[in-house]
């Protein structure tokens, strides 16, 4: 119970403050309308980095399916306990996005543009290539286990240790978005693209298309990249090259 509570409370910390940064700037009548991707990069690494500094000792602070599944793939988490952080993540993310479509109903009224609304709570394409945004989402999920797990190769990086981990992992999640971002919107997240999409295409006032076509690819290739690099560095922890 304690991992499915931190994980859903977590979860809905994170797309809250995550999508929030969307809503803020991109609907119309909203007081802050008109920032840019620097705003959103740097919110979403704060999105990250706020719910993982209260859940971090409970939990581990996972959020994401992709980092769920590819710790337990190497057995850094129970098995047994992966179906509490999944459930926890996917709720937390359906209630977070929900939450947000109450607050900003106004404002997702007053904007017409079904794909602006849908972009403040799901990722899509800028140019829509199934090979390549695939790719593109399993680089992410990639970086992002592989570089979580590096953290530990940092002196006071290790978790529990300081709280710097925490501070590594925003500034892992903002250079993500820096780098990658305009390819399909980074979402390496389940819970920070599926269960919001759902609750988008479910209650957000207005025309609803949640483009389920393009929706599995968000969803599965994160945790492909993930596992692939969680793997790869357990071999190179094998082979002396991390301690």
């Amino acid at each position: 119970m304690k991992i499915f509570l931190a994980e859903f409370i977590g979860t809905i910390m994170l797309v809250m403050l995550g999508d929030g940064v969307c809503c803020n700037i991109s609907l119309n009548k909203s007081g802050m309308k008109g920032g840019n991707t620097v705003h959103v990069a740097i919110g979403w690494g704060l999105a990250v980095l706020l719910p993982a500094f209260c859940f971090g000792a409970a939990s581990g602070a996972h959020f994401n399916p992709s980092v769920t599944i590819a710790l337990a793939v190497i057995g850094s988490v129970s098995w047994s306990d992966v179906p509490m952080y999944l459930i926890g993540q996917m709720l937390g993310g359906f209630v977070g996005a929900a939450i947000l479509i109450l607050m900003f109903h106004d404002q997702l009224v007053a904007t017409d543009d079904a794909a602006v609304k849908r972009g403040c709570f799901c990722t899509g394409p800028s140019s829509r290539n199934t090979g390549l945004n695939f790719l593109s989402e399993f680089i992410c999920g990639f970086f992002l286990l592989f570089t979580i797990l590096g953290i530990n190769q940092v002196a006071g990086g290790a978790p529990g240790a300081s709280g710097l981990n925490f501070i590594l992992v925003w500034a892992l999640i903002t250079s993500i978005g820096f780098s990658f971002g305009g390819l399909t919107g980074y979402a390496m997240n389940a819970a920070r693209d599926t269960a919001p999409r759902l609750a988008y295409a479910l209650l957000c006032p207005g025309k609803r298309d949640a483009d389920w076509g393009y929706a599995w690819i968000p969803a599965i290739a994160p945790i492909c990249g993930g596992t692939v690099a969680a793997l790869l560095y357990q071999a190179l922890i094998a082979c002396g090259v991390f301690a």
